[in-house]
């Protein structure tokens, strides 16, 4: 198969952009801006990466509309209009590449892991004040004045990002943030006119999308991301479980209608959940940096503890693995794994068999969700979750499990990975081995793989990382 007749480099069109192959990197970044949230010459250098690498698309990391919603300092935010410059060099060295550039749209509502500062005094704004189960985050119930507040800001957002010349947004309404948190059965508690039925807790988001298209108007593209299952009670097994696959189809139905051009399928109501990243939980990463946020909920020292300790950590991992192996036990149908050997440098590591083993368990996570919502819409939808295999990518574009997929941790281990199968290659030389490392660092330190055995030493390791900061803010 030659790349002119691959589903995986054919374009992708949707209302209002058009995007030159299958392959977005999904959001993810480090701490790489300022403390006040203006944005830095590393984030640049970091997005290039992925550009220079072949993607199709890049998603923004999280990106607050607010300050009062960053999940961690040192994110570049879209709260002011002095922050469009910055958006707009960024967008301009990532459009060098044949790429495009979406800006995730977020605000954290109660999960935040370091709130900064100017919220040190502050409960987090959600749709209810019952504390997070998971890190204990503390949280008030947001007013109706709040809420419209919110919604404009959202708005504004959008159409900062539409001056900066960026090719579209996205609203981060999945995996635990504020939208989420109000179109969740598990979560939202309130009894008005955002709570209660499905149609009421999806009234924020719909608020949010209306009020961006009457201020970027019908042109501009936006797209959503949505949790398609909650699995709310994973690791906490008394939490309501929150919404089904039903629930999430209706959502996109409605979020269809009124003018989002996309759907971007993820699973899981917190983050991290077990089903969202897919993989390994790294105790020794989470014990040497968990601390960094202690002091952000009630229950951070409970699970710091789990952590720490040999004998309590088989508690955790038998939690955080329930749900896992719930959806291992559910194939995706028609789509086999089988892995390529190996470059042999790398088989010091990992097996063939072994990164067969690890395909097999985490690619693709949120496909038979992501199906089921391709069914019962009528545009593209974008499937995250696990994927770095030419082969499984190719086959679940042509049998329409989705249009398009997102990638993040194994772009990370391989900035390159386009051009790689480009070459032909189906996996990797050097497969990403979904060991989570890299986020549990992202907390401290800066992002990128911390995988130790994908490199010939440390050095090297160290070495690769620090290439996000060439060229550096000043000179």
């Amino acid at each position: 198969m030659t790349n002119d007749n691959d589903i995986i480099f054919q374009p992708l069109t949707f209302r209002n952009l058009t995007v030159s192959n299958r392959i977005f990197r999904s959001n993810i970044s480090g701490r790489f801006d300022n403390y006040d949230g203006s944005g830095n010459q590393v984030r640049i250098n970091w997005e290039q990466k992925f550009a220079q690498g072949g993607v199709g698309a890049i998603i923004s990391s999280f990106t607050p509309v607010q300050i009062r919603g960053r999940i961690l300092p040192n994110y570049a935010t879209i709260d002011r209009d002095d922050r469009i410059p910055f958006w707009r060099k960024l967008g301009e060295v990532v459009h060098e590449y044949d790429c495009k550039f979406i800006m995730q749209l977020s605000h954290s509502g109660r999960q935040q892991d370091v709130s900064g500062v100017e919220n040190l005094n502050l409960k987090a704004l959600s749709s209810t004040s019952i504390t997070e189960s998971f890190h204990g985050f503390e949280c008030q119930a947001m007013t109706k004045a709040e809420i419209q507040e919110t919604v404009q800001a959202f708005a504004a957002g959008a159409r900062r990002a539409r001056e900066a010349g960026l090719d579209g947004v996205e609203l981060h309404s999945a995996n635990g943030y504020l939208i989420t948190q109000f179109l969740s059965s598990g979560i939202n508690d309130r009894n008005d006119e955002y709570g209660g039925s499905l149609e009421n807790r999806a009234r924020f988001l719909l608020e949010i999308i209306k009020a961006i298209r009457q201020e970027v108007g019908d042109d501009f593209h936006l797209q959503a991301k949505i949790s398609a299952v909650e699995y709310n009670n994973a690791v906490i097994p008394w939490e309501k479980p929150g919404n089904t696959l039903e629930d999430s189809i209706q959502v996109c139905q409605w979020m269809e209608a009124a003018g989002v051009d996309a759907i971007h399928v993820s699973t899981g109501s917190i983050f991290p959940h077990p089903l969202n990243p897919p993989g390994e939980f790294p105790r020794i990463e989470a014990m040497r940096w968990y601390d960094l946020m202690l002091s952000s909920g009630i229950h951070t020292f409970r699970n710091y503890l789990l952590f720490r300790f040999p004998l309590l950590y088989p508690i955790f991992l038998f939690l955080w693995n329930r749900v896992q192996k719930q959806t291992q036990d559910q194939p995706i149908q028609g789509l086999e794994v089988k892995a390529q050997a190996l470059n042999e440098s790398f088989q010091r590591f990992v097996s063939s068999e072994q990164m067969q083993e690890l395909l097999q368990k985490y690619q693709g996570v949120s496909l038979n969700h992501a199906a089921e919502i391709k069914k019962q819409v009528n545009i593209p939808v974008i499937c995250t979750g696990g994927f770095q295999q030419a082969s499984y990518i190719r086959r679940t574009i042509q049998e329409n499990f989705c249009d398009a997929v997102s990638i993040a941790r194994p772009l990370v281990a391989n900035n390159d990975l386009v051009h790689q199968f480009k070459a032909g290659k189906d996996l990797p030389e050097r497969p990403c081995t979904y060991c989570n490392k890299c986020l549990l660092n992202a907390l401290e330190n800066p992002l990128g793989c911390y995988e130790l055995s994908r490199y010939n030493n440390s050095d090297e390791m160290i070495a690769e990382i620090m290439t996000v900061f060439d060229p550096a803010p000043f000179r």
